[in-house]
């Protein structure tokens, strides 16, 4: 059997249906973005994997106005489909959903690994909050393989997150980066490597 890996992706989200229109208003279009279609990690990951893994990457509900509430009601659409030992990744916002999840939910399956990469802890650079997926006081990822990972260049979430993650998450393993900024980069060597090392 396949050992599985879920990846949660980012989103965003807002205290008021008015500061989503407000954010939508005032977003700036990157058309060059658009027309490129770069891949970031994620799908590099599945082909660098091969056949030991089946990688599973689900679109969360509306994540450019993402709720707590709606993203809990997919993830449990999705946690009878996972076998035991299964890796939960989640990037950005989907760290943080990741960490609010499991503290909160007790989660039916053995979990291989927890890996947050550059997840918000409370605030993002712009100063907007988590909402409806703010971190309850204690964080039990369910696992004893933790692996944080931020870039010190990050615009999006700030560095101070990663502190505030360690402090909660004192046995977590992390990965320091001064480069990356939200670590949207292609490839992701240093993740490759600690998924196959986990025991």
């Amino acid at each position: 059997m396949k050992k599985q890996i879920v990846i949660i992706h980012g989103g965003d989200t807002f205290g008021t249906y008015e500061e989503y229109l407000n954010f939508l208003r005032n977003f700036e279009i990157d058309i060059e973005r658009y027309k490129t279609s770069k891949d970031d990690w994620k799908k590099w990951l599945r082909d660098e994997l091969g056949g030991d893994y089946e990688v599973i990457t689900p679109v969360m509900p509306n994540k450019t106005n993402a709720i707590y509430e709606e993203w809990k009601l997919w993830m449990d659409k999705i946690v009878p489909a996972l076998n035991d030992g299964v890796i939960l990744i989640g990037h950005s916002m989907g760290g943080s959903f990741l960490a609010k999840y499991l503290s909160e939910n007790k989660f039916p399956k053995k979990i291989g690994g927890v890996f947050l990469v550059s997840a918000m802890f409370d605030y993002d650079d712009d100063g907007n909050s988590l909402h409806s997926f703010s971190l309850p006081d204690n964080l039990d990822l369910q696992t004893e393989h933790i692996y944080l990972y931020h870039s010190e260049d990050d615009r999006v979430v700030p560095f101070k997150s990663l502190e505030n993650f360690k402090n909660k998450l004192p046995s977590a393993v992390v990965r320091i980066f001064t480069d990356r900024g939200h670590i949207n980069q292609e490839t992701f060597p240093e993740l490759i490597s600690d998924i196959r090392n986990l025991n």
